[in-house]
């Protein structure tokens, strides 16, 4: 499977390819051997400051924009949301050199979302946004915000990794039609995972390394995973995870894994809640 179908009809790439932290000056060249090694799903975000760069790499690749799956995100907006949101958009939507993006996030859940989220509704409904949908929402945030609204987020991406697996999250998530997709898919390397004796295993059996035996778990899982890379070969080596299958004993021995906890940080967390909430982006 390397595509899935979101609940209004649009095919996303299983797999692709994230920039976060990746410099401006660096993430040109790194999404144009992105798209060499075959991603067309492209992840960015304005809070990301590299949207420009991704939009040149996609204009000068000669690849068709039908071909391409472009996902970028909204920051936390100040009042009036709803106006602020199009600004936002509209500043991504050039700084892209783009007519449409495939996938538009709210990056975090706080300030105005129901603002934010009916400007998003409107932007959806224009083609401008072919998909709309939410980041780092928790549960509870997720159901409210499906409940009052008209359109159900079509994409979640939240943190998701072998220690932190959301398999529950996940189950509810598909119930209401909102499709998983990770971030921090290798967990930054904490817990020394790129060494863990079990994926290391499980690799050996099909001569592959432990990163593409976490991105064959996560898209077996039918999680949408976006690796960051500047290298071309680990780019490719990441890429090439749809040849071999895990096992159901594979999949049962990495879910003991979990440790059921961030490795990061809580979006519930009041200090956390204030520093993301503080933060601007210029739009």
């Amino acid at each position: 499977m390397r595509h899935i179908t979101l609940n209004n009809g649009i095919r996303m790439p299983i797999l692709g390819f994230g920039v976060y932290q990746i410099p401006a000056e660096q993430t040109e060249r790194a999404v144009t051997d992105a798209l060499a090694a075959g991603y067309r799903l492209l992840d960015t975000a304005a809070a990301y400051g590299n949207e420009e760069a991704v939009g040149r790499a996609v204009r000068n690749s000669g690849i068709s924009r039908e071909e391409l799956f472009v996902t970028t995100k909204l920051w936390v907006q100040d009042a009036p949301a709803e106006h602020n949101t199009r600004r936002a958009f509209e500043t991504s939507l050039t700084k892209l050199g783009l007519d449409h993006v495939d996938l538009y996030l709210v990056h975090q859940p706080f300030g105005d979302v129901y603002g934010q989220w009916r400007a998003m509704e409107s932007l959806n409904r224009e083609g401008l946004a072919q998909a709309i949908g939410v980041a780092n929402f928790y549960p509870d945030r997720l159901i409210d915000l499906i409940l009052n609204n008209d359109i159900t987020p079509a994409v979640n991406q939240i943190e998701t990794h072998p220690f932190f697996q959301r398999a529950d999250y996940q189950e509810l998530m598909r119930e209401r039609g909102v499709q998983i997709q990770s971030w921090g898919g290798f967990a930054e390397g904490r817990n020394d995972l790129f060494a863990n004796p079990l994926l290391a295993e499980i690799g050996k059996e099909y001569g592959k390394s432990v990163a593409q035996v976490v991105l064959r778990w996560l898209t077996q899982r039918g999680v949408v995973a976006i690796p960051k890379s500047v290298r071309p070969e680990r780019m490719a080596e990441n890429f090439d995870v749809f040849d071999f299958e895990l096992t159901d004993e594979q999949m049962t021995a990495i879910a003991t894994l979990d440790t059921g906890k961030s490795l990061f940080f809580d979006h519930r967390d009041p200090a956390m809640v204030e520093r993301l909430g503080k933060h601007r982006v210029d739009a």
